[in-house]
């Protein structure tokens, strides 16, 4: 039987191209990144070291762009485009599936809704130069010399993995959305509660007169009983949701520190795990400053 192919390639090889540029794709990333934070930044969606946008990136480039490497000037032009045009696809899918935004250009000239910029558009072209005339061509000579019977076994094993990665992944995310979802909405509620307490109280203190203005000056402690035990409900339940969301969503975060969106409220979430990171420490701390109390006392 036949392997089936695609623009000549066999779809084996291919995806093995595709894994092989993702794991550097991962490399690159992580180290710019841990470079530029100064701490181990993981970076990609998945849970293993792959970066798909850098994999089919690649593909992309060994099967679209090779026909123009006579024409350096055309084949860094389409590199240009196609490139940026792929950069703005997983940009906007992401956006649109999670409504979150995991990297922002915005701050960058010439960008375009933050998801492309001209620097970056730029720079795609020139890695494109460097992987289809340096890279490429020893990466096929290996992958020519591979056993069939080890390529197969290698197609096989990293296709199923990289199946098992992604629907987990996949799952992941529909979490974290979930529980964003639920978050955002209590505390659309809570700040609705607390705003319409305010002007019950507000009114009660115009009715009521000086004398029970002093006594209910106290924000919380003057409310109503039932709007206090409202509000004690929906706090509970907000901190609730927010550990959870804080939770659900540390992986990512982690990876992509800078993340946006014009849906969700993060900025509880990062100050919530900042409190809990912060916690830990002081835990740990503690837990060490005894341990050495204990020995030194025996």
């Amino acid at each position: 039987m036949t392997e089936p192919t695609l623009m000549g390639y066999p779809i084996t090889t291919l995806f093995l191209y595709f894994i092989f540029y993702a794991f550097c794709g991962w490399v690159w990333e992580t180290c710019y990144c841990s470079i530029r934070e100064r701490r181990y930044v993981p970076r990609g969606f998945l849970y293993g070291p792959l970066c798909p946008i850098y994999g089919v990136g690649a593909l992309l480039m060994i099967l679209f762009f090779s026909p123009f490497r006579d024409n350096l000037v055309i084949f860094y032009f389409v590199s240009v485009v196609v490139m940026t045009a792929w950069e703005y696809f997983v940009g906007w899918l992401l956006e649109a599936t999670t409504h979150i935004k995991y990297w922002d250009y915005s701050n960058i000239p010439f960008n375009i809704k933050g998801r492309v910029c001209l620097p970056a558009s730029l720079l795609w072209g020139v890695l494109s130069y460097v992987a289809v005339f340096l890279i490429h061509p020893p990466v096929a000579r290996m992958m020519d010399r591979i056993t069939p019977w080890l390529h197969y076994t290698l197609f096989g094993a990293s296709f199923t993995l990289l199946l098992v990665d992604a629907v987990t992944t996949v799952r992941k995310l529909a979490l974290v959305t979930k529980a964003l979802d639920r978050l955002q909405t209590a505390g659309d509620e809570l700040r609705l509660q607390l705003s319409l307490a305010r002007a019950d109280l507000s009114d009660n203190l115009v009715e009521a007169g000086d004398q029970l203005r002093a006594r209910l000056e106290a924000a919380r402690a003057s409310l109503p009983p039932a709007a206090v035990e409202r509000l004690d409900r929906l706090t509970d339940s907000y901190s609730d949701l927010l550990k959870l969301a804080e939770r659900q969503s540390r992986r990512f975060r982690k990876r992509y520190a800078h993340m946006t969106s014009r849906r969700y409220s993060l900025e509880d979430v990062r100050a919530y795990g900042r409190r809990w990171r912060e916690t830990l420490r002081t835990a740990r701390a503690r837990k060490r400053a005894e341990k050495k109390a204990s020995h030194t006392g025996g």
